[in-house]
C-alpha cells in the first residue's frame, strides 16, 4: 500500500470529525502490512501517531509531512509523535502546546489523559465493550476487575449501576478513575476504588457481593503481577463465589498469541456453570488480517 493510500484511508476516517476519541488508522491488525508499526488517533484537536517500532528514517521523515499536511487540513490544533519503541522521552510534540488537562470524550463522557507513560489512559478498542456494559447495567452490581482508570466504571454509573466496585493495583491509575467521575459529575457514593493485587485481595472483593456483572479485562503480561498464561484461570476459579444469580462476565484479553478457545476451554474447566454467550464485534476503525489475533471480548453467562 503506498502512502497515498494510507492519506486516504486517513482522511476518510477523519470526514466527520468531531470531538469524540476515534481511531483513524489501525496498522498494528496487519490488515495493512506496509504500515503495520503504525496507529493514528484523532484526540478532539489532537493528532496522534504512534509509531511501534523504529523504520527507516526517510520513511519516517514522509509520514510526518503526510500527517502535518492531515494536522492542517482537519484543523486539529496539536500533532503528537509517540515512538513506543523507545525507553524514555516517548513522545514528541510537533505542532502546538499541550496543557495539563487534557481529555478525551467517548459518548459524550469525558476522561483524563496525558502522554508521560505508553498509555495515555483510556483505550480507545475499548469502546464497544463499554457500550456493551451501558446497554445492561441498569440497577446492577458491578465488579471490575483491572481497572485501570475506571473507564468501565465511568460508562456503567453513566448509565444507571446500582455499584461498580473499580480493583487495581496501581494506586495513580485509581486516582485518575476517581476524578474521572467527578469530570463527568457522577456520584462516586456508588463506587469502589480498591488499590489490591486482585490475586492476593479475593476476600475484601467478596464481600462486595455477590455481582451481577463482572468485567476482566487484564494486561495480558504485567511483569510481576499477572501473566495471562498461567494467571487468567485465578480469575475464572473464583467466580463461583463472586457472581450472583444470572450474572454476565465481559472476559477480555489483547493478546495475539491467546486464541478466544483460551478462555472459553478455562470456563468450561473452571466456571461450567457459566455459558458462552457471544464475542462482541471489534470497531471498524481496528481491521485485522486475523481475528483470532485482535482484541477479543467474550460474554458469559451464569445458567443457575
Amino acid at each position: 500500500m503506498n502512502i497515498e493510500k494510507l492519506k486516504e484511508i486517513i482522511l476518510n476516517n477523519l470526514e466527520n470529525k468531531n470531538e469524540e476519541l476515534k481511531r483513524v488508522f489501525h496498522g498494528r491488525g496487519n490488515f495493512y502490512s506496509d504500515y503495520n508499526y503504525l496507529v493514528v488517533d484523532s484526540i478532539d484537536d489532537i493528532l496522534l501517531a504512534i509509531f511501534f517500532e523504529e523504520i527507516d528514517k526517510n520513511i519516517e521523515k514522509k509520514l510526518i509531512k503526510l500527517l502535518d499536511e492531515i494536522y492542517a487540513l482537519k484543523n486539529f490544533k496539536n500533532f503528537i509523535i509517540q515512538r513506543r519503541y523507545k525507553k524514555d522521552n516517548l513522545n514528541e510534540v510537533l505542532r502546538g502546546k499541550l496543557s495539563s488537562d487534557l481529555i478525551a470524550i467517548e459518548n459524550s463522557l469525558k476522561y483524563k489523559i496525558n502522554f508521560s507513560n505508553q498509555n495515555m489512559g483510556i483505550f480507545p478498542d475499548m469502546k464497544i465493550g463499554r457500550e456493551f456494559i451501558q446497554n445492561i447495567c441498569k440497577d446492577k452490581n458491578i465488579l471490575n476487575l483491572f481497572s485501570y482508570t475506571c473507564a468501565f466504571s465511568v460508562a456503567a454509573i453513566s448509565a444507571g449501576a446500582l455499584k461498580v466496585v473499580n480493583v487495581d493495583m496501581a494506586k495513580g491509575a485509581l486516582t485518575i478513575g476517581r476524578e474521572n467521575h467527578h469530570l463527568n459529575n457522577l456520584d462516586t457514593k456508588k463506587v469502589k476504588f480498591m488499590p489490591y493485587d486482585i490475586l492476593k485481595s479475593w476476600s475484601r472483593i467478596k464481600k462486595e457481593g455477590p455481582y451481577d456483572i463482572i468485567i476482566i479485562d487484564p494486561p495480558s503480561f504485567q511483569k510481576g503481577s499477572f501473566a495471562a498464561t498461567k494467571d487468567y484461570e485465578k480469575i475464572i476459579k473464583r467466580l463461583d463465589e463472586l457472581a450472583a444469580n444470572k450474572c454476565i462476565v465481559l472476559s477480555c484479553l489483547n493478546a495475539p498469541e491467546l486464541y478466544s478457545d483460551f478462555i472459553k476451554n478455562i470456563f468450561k474447566e473452571f466456571a461450567s456453570d457459566f455459558t458462552f454467550e457471544k464475542r462482541l464485534e471489534n470497531l471498524d476503525t481496528f481491521p485485522a488480517i486475523d481475528n483470532e489475533k485482535a482484541l477479543k471480548n467474550l460474554v458469559f453467562k451464569r445458567d443457575k
